[in-house]
């Protein structure tokens, strides 16, 4: 197919293995892509290269849709559906581009379909109150601070690591962001408790520095969120919410599904709602006072 293809368009088929194609794929990204996402290509593609073992050092074009069907089912013990179809989705893309290099005649990935995602039993709940003394009890310093912020203001916890101090307006008595997720801008009122923590708070005269610093570094400068998440994990563990967790990296990703904790910092959101709703605020206010994008999405 190669030679034939050669002879029909008067191009040259490159032969390259699929881990230096993989090699030229990631280098080009990086000057396009945000850092975030280059992560997660990455962490996608070298579950690929280590399903394909000794492989990935012969000629790209070897790999047919057999292949890709395989690694796709090889997920289906591993990951979530949603992964799975993420991480085959990334692997499109790589194949895609050594189509249109010329790299290959035929794209083995092009017709492969992605996995169908049932829907799971939804366990996510809110906090209750017992439950809430219970996490600031063993939460101190910025964890503390950032607890409240997240009951208070029903934002997400990359959303609460990285607040300023010139996101709050004590004048006007308003919290004012743009969410990392949508790019929402959001103008929120101060609940009482919210303010007077706020004022409890050290300001050393910086409006640009951050409330939270050791979380800001972590999001910002770091690009670790998912350090914060097992911060919060391990809060949860302490105060005998969840079980105590090994967060500890092997570098060949999971090896079994995620299990979906019923609580997580956004449980933090969804008691937010919870309370607003059991105070008579109308669906529609709270659901612009959370930042919710839809009644559907507000109602999970």
């Amino acid at each position: 197919m190669d030679r034939l293809h050669e002879e029909i368009s008067g191009q040259r088929v490159v032969r390259i293995t699929f881990r230096k194609h993989l090699e030229n794929w990631l280098k080009a990204k990086e000057a396009e892509t945000a850092l975030s996402t280059m992560t997660f290509y990455r962490g996608s593609l070298n579950k690929c290269v280590q399903y394909l073992g000794g492989r990935v050092d012969e000629p790209i074009g070897e790999i047919a849709k057999q292949d890709i069907v395989a690694f796709r089912n090889s997920l289906r013990n591993q990951v979530s559906a949603k992964t799975a179809n993420h991480d085959l989705k990334a692997l499109k893309m790589l194949f895609k581009s050594a189509r249109r290099d010329s790299i290959i005649t035929e794209d083995p990935s092009e017709f492969v379909e992605t996995i169908r995602r049932e829907r799971a039993p939804k366990i996510k709940r809110p906090f209750t109150l017992a439950e809430l003394r219970r996490v600031l009890e063993v939460a101190s310093g910025e964890w503390r601070s950032m607890i409240i912020f997240g009951l208070y203001s029903g934002q997400r916890l990359g959303d609460v690591a990285t607040l300023r101090w010139n996101n709050i307006d004590l004048l006007r008595n308003e919290l004012r962001l743009s969410t990392q997720k949508t790019g929402k801008k959001m103008i929120l009122p101060l609940a009482a408790p919210l303010r007077k923590h706020i004022t409890s708070l050290h300001f050393a005269g910086d409006p640009s520095a951050p409330i939270h610093p050791k979380a800001f570094d972590l999001v910002e400068r770091q690009h670790k969120s998912g350090n914060l998440s097992n911060q919060f994990d391990d809060l949860l563990a302490a105060a005998g919410l969840r079980e105590k967790k090994n967060h500890k990296s092997t570098g060949k990703g999971r090896g079994s599904r995620r299990i979906v904790e019923p609580l997580s910092f956004h449980g933090l959101r969804r008691t937010a709602t919870t309370i607003l709703h059991e105070a008579g605020v109308p669906a529609a206010v709270a659901r612009a006072l959370i930042g919710h994008d839809s009644e559907a999405i507000h109602e999970l």
